[in-house]
This record gives C-alpha cells, sequence and structure tokens, in this order.
C-alpha cells in the first residue's frame, strides 16, 4: 500500500470554496478500485491548513488516480486558492485498519 500525506496552505478567506471543491475530489476519488482511504483534514489552529490523507492499493492505483477527471478538476480549480504550493509526503502505512 501506499499512503499519501499532501498539506496545502490555502488563501485565507478561501478555506470554503477549497473544502468544497476538496470534498468533491474526495467523495469521486473512494469510489475508485484502488483506493482504500481518503481523509480531508482541517487544522483546528489555523483553518487555511489543511491535509489530505490518500491511501491507494499499490503504486499504479496512485498514479491512476490522477489521471481521473474529477483529480484534474480538483488540481486545476484549487491551484489559486494555495497561498504556497502543496507538499506531499509519500510513506507506506506500518499498522492499518
Amino acid at each position: 500500500m501506499l499512503a499519501t500525506l499532501v498539506f496545502v496552505d490555502v488563501v485565507p478567506g478561501m478555506e470554503d470554496a477549497f473544502a468544497e471543491i476538496t470534498a468533491y475530489n474526495h467523495e469521486n476519488s473512494r469510489k475508485e478500485p484502488g483506493n482504500v482511504r481518503f481523509d480531508v483534514l482541517r487544522d483546528n489552529r489555523n483553518p487555511s491548513q489543511f491535509v489530505l490523507y490518500e491511501v491507494y492499493r499499490d503504486e499504479a492505483a496512485a498514479a491512476a488516480h490522477k489521471e481521473t477527471e474529477h483529480y484534474k478538476k480538483w488540481k486545476e480549480t484549487v491551484a489559486p486558492m494555495m497561498n504556497t504550493p502543496r507538499r506531499s509526503i509519500p510513506t507506506t502505512p506500518l499498522c492499518f485498519d
């Protein structure tokens, strides 16, 4: 399995719009056959900070995600909402339910 943490710093005032399009991406990503988990988290102390936690069965499933229409729409829509470029950390789940 492959789990990726994606950190997004959203322009203040754009948080609700970011959350809405990200919910759309979440809902559709969960329908992908290789998706195991897709969580959207918001920092309680700084509401402009978001973390996406994505788990895919393997590298091929993660790559296929980036070819979907919902991901492409999300990526294009959120680009102007970001204060800084998003950053991601690929990880390997060790303990997973």
